[in-house]
């Protein structure tokens, strides 16, 4: 089992800033590969970003690319995602989640309970 804890969520006027982070503990952190999704009310969870064991790769969704930045420190068990450039759109519950495989056609094994982003107009 892997457990996750997100934090660093809070409220921030568009155009600000704001760094989440994720806590791992568990089996290894450096065997899986971390993402991070979210989720507004009434709409379903979309993802975010994702960064592979090593950190030598990472992927965005084309609405949070050029402004947010995933990172990890496998030292640390922990994997962050830097927001810049915050829009009201960006406002939703994050979740930081784990997985055995880079790759996009493998599921999501563990998840965290999310912290929530607001960002106001």
């Amino acid at each position: 089992q892997v457990q996750l804890v997100e934090s660093g969520g809070g409220l921030v006027q568009a155009g600000g800033s704001l760094r989440l982070s994720c806590a791992a503990s568990g089996r290894t952190f450096s065997n899986y590969a971390m993402g991070w999704f979210r989720q507004a009310i009434g709409k379903e969870r979309e993802f975010v970003a994702v960064i592979s064991r090593s950190g030598a790769m990472t992927s965005y969704s084309d609405s949070v690319k050029d402004r947010f930045t995933i990172s990890r420190d496998n030292a640390k068990n922990t994997v962050s995602l830097q927001m810049n450039s915050l829009k009201p759109e960006d406002t939703a519950v994050y979740y930081c989640a784990a997985k055995y495989s880079y790759s996009s056609a493998v599921a999501y094994d563990y998840w965290g309970q999310g912290t929530q982003v607001t960002v106001s107009s």
